[in-house]
């Protein structure tokens, strides 16, 4: 039974997955360690290797960015309580790891919260996504809010600009968020003071100018390629988007997150979040039993699945062709253009719209 029409046959997804939503301990400490020691191991050869080359210094900086994307992984599986069975413990661990990914914990819980809860949901976009715009809404906006949805779609500026205003310069202050959140805001401020700290030991230690020479790489690093897994793991070609009274949680998670295939050292180093479909129909399901789940239930294996070659392509869709229903690139305008205003469409001048006939909707 494939997943789509296991879907279609109402399957009873939460009896299915519940049995791999159980942390065990030993398996979340022992990840912690075996990732911890070898990026403290690598952050001190780092710090030697700058009376060597600088170059050197770079090269150490790939392992250890990949070190911090696995623990950003073990920071997620607390956001969703599956990291351990006690929630203070996932809040503890969360928090801790927090100030290394620069990421505030309570902070970024509930946006990625809500990202789970709306998720190819064309009514609800907003926190914890990529924003994406249907082609009828690109074509109703003014050309200089068209040149710079351009500028935050390029690949450059989402890969490189983006991450590092995201994690060094947003997360220090996220105006965006409510002041009403105040747990929230707390966990903003108190990972700030965490790093104030941070940086208070390395200028009294070794240096703040070594130690920035070691740990901007790093972050550089790690944030692009975090951004990365999260923009190919939702933002493909038959991808799910839907407007609410369409929209299926299920459908939103099996259509709308891939199954990413990496070479086994990378899916150890991402924690196996290349298998995002899963997550996202059962986030609670701990990252060392992501494999395990898929292998045991063939209805999890019918999905769109992409290699790290074929997720490049991926970079070069931005916006929601609703007619469509799927993502397309600013190339392909051209000859949407001409569809609508065959089909009598002023394609300029038109708002958004809710089509009647949605494609692959499971309602």
């Amino acid at each position: 039974m494939t997943a789509r029409t296991a879907a279609e046959t109402s399957i009873d997804w939460n009896a299915l997955l519940a049995p791999y939503r159980k942390p065990e301990l030993w398996r979340s400490v022992y990840q912690l360690v075996n990732t911890a020691v070898p990026f403290a191991a690598v952050w001190l050869l780092m710090l030697w290797s700058l009376d060597v080359g600088y170059w050197l210094t770079l090269l150490l900086a790939v392992p250890a960015a990949l070190l911090v994307v696995r623990m950003f992984m073990f920071q997620h599986d607390c956001g969703h309580g599956a990291f351990f069975r006690s929630q203070r413990a996932n809040n503890l661990v969360g928090s801790v790891i927090g100030v290394l990914t620069l990421v505030p914990y309570a902070y970024w819980r509930k946006t990625h919260a809500m990202h789970h809860a709306t998720s190819g949901n064309l009514d609800l976009r907003g926190f914890g996504d990529i924003d994406t715009l249907t082609v009828r809404e690109y074509l109703s906006r003014s050309w200089i809010k068209r040149l710079l949805y351009r500028l935050y779609r390029n690949g450059l500026v989402m890969l490189l600009v983006g991450p590092a205003f995201q994690f060094i310069i947003k997360h220090r202050y996220p105006a965006d968020i409510p002041r009403s959140w105040k747990r929230e805001w707390a966990s903003v401020h108190w990972t700030n003071v965490g790093l104030l700290a941070v940086l208070a030991v390395a200028w009294l230690t070794v240096g703040l100018d070594r130690f920035l020479l070691v740990q901007l790489p790093i972050v550089l690093l790690s944030g692009s390629i975090g951004v990365f897994l999260f923009y190919v793991q939702h933002q493909y070609e038959d991808t799910y988007w839907r407007y609410r009274e369409a929209w299926n949680y299920y459908a939103a998670g099996l259509e709308g997150a891939s199954h990413l295939l990496v070479p086994k050292v990378l899916q150890w180093f991402t924690a196996n979040i290349g298998l995002h479909h899963i997550h996202h129909v059962s986030s609670r399901i701990p990252n060392y039993h992501l494999q395990r789940c898929y292998d045991e239930n063939p209805e999890l294996h019918d999905v769109t699945k992409l290699t790290l070659g074929t997720s490049v392509k991926t970079l070069w869709l931005t916006l929601w062709d609703e007619e469509e229903g799927r993502l397309v690139g600013f190339r392909d305008l051209p000859a949407i253009r001409r569809r609508l205003e065959q089909g009598g469409t002023e394609g300029a001048a038109v708002g958004p719209t809710k089509p009647e006939a949605v494609p692959r909707s499971w309602r």
